[in-house]
C-alpha cells in the first residue's frame, strides 16, 4: 500500500474542554496519512485515479473549523471518519497538534494521534 501525507496543516478552531478555549479559540496543526494504491494514477497521470490532497485539505479544515469538541482525540477520530469515506483510502493515520494547549508549564506540542482502517469500521462490535 502506497501513502499520501498532508503535513502541518493549520487550522482555526474552537476545541477544548475550557470556555476559554472555545471563546478565543487557537490554531490547531492536523498531520493525515492515507493509505492507497497510487498505482493507477501513476500510469493515467490522472488525479482522478487518486486522493485529492487538495480536497482532503478542504475536508479536515471544515471539521477543525466546525463543531467543538472537548478533546483533540474526539477531533481526530471525526477527521479519521471523514477520510475514510473515500473509497480508495484503506487505512488513516490521524495527528492532532494543539500547540497552544492550556499547559502552565514551558512546552512545545500536546498532540494525539489515531490510527483507523475501513475494516475495523466495518467488523461488528462484539
Amino acid at each position: 500500500m502506497d501513502e499520501i501525507t498532508l503535513t502541518g496543516l493549520r487550522v482555526f478552531g474552537r476545541h477544548g474542554v475550557f470556555e476559554h478555549e472555545r471563546h478565543h479559540g487557537q490554531i490547531f496543526v492536523v498531520d493525515a496519512t492515507l493509505s492507497v494504491s497510487t498505482a493507477a494514477a501513476a500510469r493515467s497521470d490522472d488525479v482522478a485515479d487518486t486522493v485529492h490532497y487538495g480536497e482532503v485539505a478542504e475536508r479536515i479544515a471544515a471539521i477543525v473549523g466546525g463543531e467543538p469538541v472537548n478533546l483533540i482525540e474526539t477531533l481526530a477520530q471525526r477527521i479519521a471518519d471523514e477520510l475514510l469515506t473515500d473509497q480508495p483510502v484503506h487505512t488513516v493515520a490521524v495527528t492532532v497538534h494543539k500547540p497552544d494547549a492550556p499547559i502552565d508549564l514551558p512546552f512545545t506540542d500536546v498532540a494525539v494521534t489515531i490510527r483507523r482502517s475501513r475494516d475495523a469500521e466495518e467488523e461488528p462490535s462484539s
